[in-house]
């Protein structure tokens, strides 16, 4: 009775041009047989020159390539049917000049929708009436209303972003995080369905 290898290929992974890719790299495998340590090593890919960004393996190939190498073994896979590696080409260091543009950029931008969104709803007239309704006396400037509602507008992007820098404020996720996520594992799916189309 032949041994039974349970292969669960991994979602994504990233590696570097002309990289020789492993079982081990894109699987995660379970055995009790004592080849465990050889499958880890059999080598699955290479990545070369013509490949694009992105190459995805399919399960059926992975299985097809492993019964030939071991055919004295039994081959299920459990989870994904594929594994999408993502090839890194050498990064640049980031141009200062264009990165201080586009900050600014955002900066101006930002602050422009948050003037333009009060200006639209009226914003120093509610403060104003507020302050007449709490103390009976007119203010063209409430300062006592506008300052703490200044300081928490940045207090709450800061939470809502859920970074301060580069460290979380709290263990969730913001909400742009999971759009990237959401946009990430849409691009993923599409790369799937249209894998034979790219290559």
């Amino acid at each position: 009775m032949s041994d039974i290898v349970y292969l669960r290929m991994k979602k994504n992974i990233e590696t570097s041009y002309l990289k020789k890719v492993t079982l081990e790299d894109i699987a995660y495998i379970s055995t009790v047989s004592p080849l465990k340590k050889d499958l880890d090593k059999t080598p699955i890919y290479r990545i070369t020159n013509k490949d694009r960004n992105v190459v995805i393996i399919d399960s059926f190939l992975v299985i097809d390539h492993l019964n030939e190498a071991y055919n004295n073994l039994e081959f299920q896979v459990i989870g994904p049917s594929h594994t999408l590696i993502r090839i890194q080409k050498h990064k640049k260091s980031p141009n200062l000049l264009i990165v201080s543009f586009v900050w600014l950029l955002l900066f101006i931008g930002a602050a422009m929708t948050i003037m333009n969104f009060h200006y639209d709803v009226s914003m120093q007239e509610v403060q104003q009436k507020l302050h007449f309704l709490l103390t009976g006396v007119r203010s063209k400037y409430p300062l006592w209303i506008q300052i703490p509602y200044s300081i928490g507008l940045g207090a709450g992007m800061l939470l809502f972003f859920n970074h301060w820098f580069k460290k979380r404020i709290n263990e969730e996720p913001s909400p742009l995080e999971v759009e990237i996520f959401n946009y990430q594992q849409n691009i993923d799916q599409y790369l799937s369905h249209f894998e034979n189309k790219l290559k």
